[in-house]
């Protein structure tokens, strides 16, 4: 018998092409990336194409202890391997700069496939305003761990 997350995803499957909201928090829900070095480190690495392969990051926002970020899944990998590829990658490589920090990110992972007829652009907005409503700025461009595709 599964439990846990791997319960929650049996029967699901990925998607090619679709968009999802995935989001994922920090072991313990430690504020690992309240502290600039490491946030900066993990956005860099994070926003970075090297790890998406044909996936597409289309907006993310780095909070103190999780991560949002919308993405077109490509026809290469599955969901699931897309976010243990970049929670593995951020991790090994946090770790390595930032040896103090411990266990960097929860088993598991939160997603939402959108709808077709769901509009991209206010769930884009939905996800960059999450410092403002956490009240860390007073506008989303005070912040500096996020981007958008729409910005480049």
């Amino acid at each position: 018998m599964r439990s846990g997350h791997e319960a929650l995803r049996r029967g699901r499957w990925s998607e090619p092409g679709r968009i999802y909201l995935l989001t994922f928090t920090t072991a313990r829900r430690q504020p690992h990336f309240f502290v600039w070095s490491v946030a900066s480190d993990a956005a860099r690495l994070m926003a970075g194409s090297q790890l998406w392969r044909k996936n597409r990051l289309l907006a993310w926002v780095l909070m103190p202890d999780h991560w949002h970020g919308l993405v077109e899944l490509g026809d290469d990998m599955a969901l699931a391997d897309c976010a243990g590829r970049l929670k593995g990658a951020s991790a090994r490589h946090l770790r390595q700069r930032h040896p103090a920090l411990g266990g960097i990110w929860a088993p598991g992972y939160h997603d939402h496939a959108l709808r077709k007829e769901e509009d991209l652009l206010p769930v884009a907005r939905y996800l960059v305003m999450n410092p403002v409503r956490a009240g860390l700025v007073s506008k989303p461009g005070n912040y500096p761990f996020w981007g958008a595709v729409w910005l480049e």
